[in-house]
């Protein structure tokens, strides 16, 4: 049990997520958004905080979002993307 703790702890927030998300997680959605914005944090080379910065909110609330700890309000997501100088795009789409 100690070794399976220790190995999760090795892992970053894109791959516990992207776990989540493979193995059908209720939570999908919401881990796949959490995904996103982990992803162009890093890629704009910004730290939890500097983000929480730019979007006036705090690096608990980020961490929590990338966690996928709680869904995130769309307005706080719309704070995140122009943050992160990135489109928020919301799709309807049929189910198979």
């Amino acid at each position: 049990m100690a070794a399976k703790a220790r190995a999760e702890t090795t892992k970053g927030p894109v791959e516990r997520l992207h776990e989540r998300i493979v193995a059908g997680d209720r939570g999908w959605f919401f881990a796949k958004i959490a995904g996103r914005v982990a992803e162009q944090r890093v890629a704009k080379g910004l730290s939890q905080r500097e983000l929480a910065e730019l979007c006036g909110t705090t690096q608990s609330a980020i961490a929590r979002l990338e966690r996928g700890g709680r869904p995130p309000r769309i307005d706080t997501l719309l704070r995140i993307a122009e943050a992160l100088d990135c489109e928020l795009v919301v799709e309807l789409e049929p189910r198979k």
